[in-house]
């Protein structure tokens, strides 16, 4: 599926100095508008999910072991971290949120009965292996549980209050301000407090920790590597994130709060990139220095990693109900939460039982990004063509998000 992979990100990559040509200038306003710092909030802890927490220091290792591989030679792991989670795929989330925001209400793609469902399995699909990761990952920062390899019954019932509370929390959307802002702070909270046990730990300068950051330009003098695939893991990371691409666009569309287009796209961008950035930097500032992380800094990594695991699911559930009408007016609340908890729970054992692959998600949002460009050339250009602005009833309030249910 390589050459699928490498299609789709070429075309994306061209659709978006397109859009930057042709719709640049114009104001984007969601259904739902927010401040900017809301926004971004909300894009940051919605558009990331454990991964960013946990993964890293079970990788750096490998990233430098250029001996086993090789294709990692060019720069230091960690670049190659940053070029996995930062910059340059975050295009992919803003090629989508634009298109949700000013084209998708035009041309209703995605209103289409096959493309709906097709579109919700993905979503379905992501949801699950979102639950999956925190599980597979919980016995290397938690080996106080267990053995440190084995999942064990505990770790099961973690993942299981994760997914429950996000399923509650997705009732009213008036909780997605509150998790966003709060995950933020807490994931700030972290870097502090890991940066400053750092400091005292290691006996370290700031000019230690200034001379670690600068390892990130590597990246950038590097960025070309970044743009096709690597090899096998880094298609894993790419099919990951084309997975989440679709959906993730269709949610923080509807939260843009009248930014221009150049400015969503530098937003989402940028802004992700700094605290990812600074993130990773300490990170690897204990895995080359061989500091200790195990207990009370893994126990705070496993809270803020499930605070973005339910910040992440609340946001993908919300969606996937509100497309197949499966919303708490219609169930009630009651079958609404049974009937989310029952199916996410499952599909995250499948992921368990290797029976599903995120890069199968990942390919078919693949499918349906190339499926929407040809409906457009073929039955949509000249409405797409005449765009001009955001749609007419989206206005810039607020206060909306507060009355939102």
């Amino acid at each position: 599926m390589t050459w699928l992979l490498s299609a789709g990100i070429l075309f994306t990559f061209t659709a978006i100095a397109f859009v930057i040509y042709r719709w640049g200038n114009i104001r984007c306003i969601g259904v739902t508008p927010v401040r900017t710092f809301t926004f971004i909030a909300i894009l940051f802890t919605s558009g990331l999910d454990v991964g960013l927490i946990m993964f890293p220091l079970t990788e750096f290792a490998g990233y430098a072991n250029v001996a086993a591989s090789p294709e990692y030679g060019f720069t230091n792991p960690l670049a190659i971290e940053f070029g996995f989670w930062a910059f340059l795929i975050w295009g992919f989330y803003f090629l989508t949120c634009f298109y949700f925001c000013v084209i998708e209400p035009r041309v209703k793609f995605f209103d289409i009965p096959w493309v709906k469902f097709i579109n919700n399995i993905v979503i379905i699909g992501t949801c699950a292996f979102t639950a999956y990761l925190l599980l597979s990952n919980l016995p290397w920062y938690l080996p106080e549980l267990g053995d440190g390899e084995t999942i064990i019954g505990s770790f099961y019932l973690i993942v299981f209050m994760v997914i429950a509370a996000a399923v509650y929390s997705s009732t009213s959307i008036r909780y997605v301000r509150i998790l966003s802002l709060s995950s933020t702070w807490l994931f700030l909270g972290l870097i502090a407090m890991m940066w400053a046990n750092a400091f005292l730990s290691a006996d370290s300068s700031v000019g230690e920790f200034f001379t670690t950051f600068a390892m990130l330009g590597d990246y950038f003098g590097n960025i070309q590597h970044f743009v096709l695939p690597i090899n096998d893991y880094h298609e894993f990371y790419l099919f990951w994130w084309f997975a989440w691409s679709i959906m993730i666009g269709q949610f923080t569309s509807r939260f843009v709060g009248g930014m221009k287009t150049y400015q969503v796209l530098l937003a989402m961008m940028v802004f992700p990139s700094i605290p990812i950035a600074i993130w990773f930097t300490v990170l690897y500032y204990y895995s080359a220095n061989g500091l200790d992380t195990s207990g009370f800094y893994n126990l705070a990594m496993v809270i803020v990693g499930v605070t973005f695991v339910i910040n992440s699911l609340d946001s993908l559930v919300r969606l996937y109900t509100d497309n197949l009408n499966l919303t708490i007016e219609r169930l009630g609340k009651l079958k609404y939460v049974s009937f989310n908890l029952v199916l996410l729970c499952s599909l995250t054992l499948l992921f368990q039982l290797d029976f599903l692959q995120i890069q199968w998600v990942g390919a078919i949002a693949l499918g349906l990004i190339f499926s929407c460009f040809g409906y457009i050339m073929l039955t949509q250009l000249q409405t797409v063509r005449a765009i001009e602005r955001s749609p007419k009833e989206n206005k810039i309030d607020f206060t909306k998000i507060e009355l939102a249910n």
